[in-house]
């Protein structure tokens, strides 16, 4: 892919995803040339998502729906994206929530880490591994129980084939890291990488990013991900690029 190409990727991939997390979750839908979002169907603000706009009036009407769900939201204002946004959601009320490079890496040139001894890295592949995985991802992710919650519920639904595949990794057969590839937009999307506190700094994040993506190699030539300030250098070790940055803003309800 070109540049651009992966630019798009990485905003393409990530939008589909929290679109479709959305609708399993009961989110009220918009997807047209004017605005594509998922509002009302998780109680994070990250999954109430604005995910693209051109719309002069999608700012008004994403902030009519956050309120008569009463939920947080965000938006997530990509390359693609107009230039002026971010001064007009702070107008509205939304403020900013930082930023998550957007990374990618061709998977066949992924650079191998440091083997981490007794790790041992699986599928889950049913109802009984997710919950291990939902656990496992509420000691150190995000909002920690409630969002490791909504999303095993969503993932439930969505159920364990292609375009999802959810990994759980276990250090001498205790659960200990998360991870979630998410194949669309032509590449695989990694999401939910977490190791539980007492195990980080070993290169656990690092090896299940690794297995997931070369597993992913024989349907997806590139990874893309968004990346949290702390990871990235992680990921810029696996070979990782930087292409572009999304912009978040968020809004809380207030009372």
């Amino acid at each position: 892919m070109e540049d651009a190409e992966l630019v798009r990727a990485i905003e393409d991939n990530a939008a589909e995803l929290l679109m479709a997390m959305g609708a399993a979750g009961g989110g009220e839908q918009r997807d047209d040339a004017g605005a594509r979002w998922t509002i009302g169907g998780s109680p994070i603000d990250y999954h109430n998502a604005v995910v693209a706009a051109s719309s002069d009036d999608a700012v008004a009407e994403s902030l009519v729906l956050l309120k008569k769900h009463n939920v947080p939201g965000s938006w997530h204002v990509g390359p693609s994206m107009r230039d002026d946004l971010g001064d007009r959601l702070i107008a509205a009320g939304f403020a900013a929530g930082g930023s998550e490079p957007g990374m990618a890496v061709r998977i066949s040139e992924l650079v191998a880490p440091s083997a981490v001894p007794g790790l041992e890295i699986t599928r889950v592949d049913h109802d009984d591994a997710l919950a291990i995985w939902e656990a496992t991802l509420g000691r150190g992710f995000g909002e920690g129980e409630k969002e490791a919650r909504w999303v095993a519920s969503v993932y439930r639904k969505l159920g364990y084939r292609d375009p999802w595949r959810h990994y759980l990794g276990l250090l001498d057969g205790t659960p200990v890291a998360t991870t979630t590839v998410f194949l669309s937009a032509g590449v695989a999307g990694v999401y939910f990488v977490m190791t539980v506190p007492e195990a980080r700094r070993r290169g656990i994040g690092a090896a299940i990013t690794y297995a997931a993506l070369r597993e992913a190699e024989a349907v997806a030539e590139y990874g893309v991900l968004g990346s949290s300030p702390a990871g990235r250098s992680v990921y810029a070790g696996l070979g990782f690029r930087e292409y572009c940055t999304i912009e978040l803003y968020e809004w809380t309800p207030t009372g």
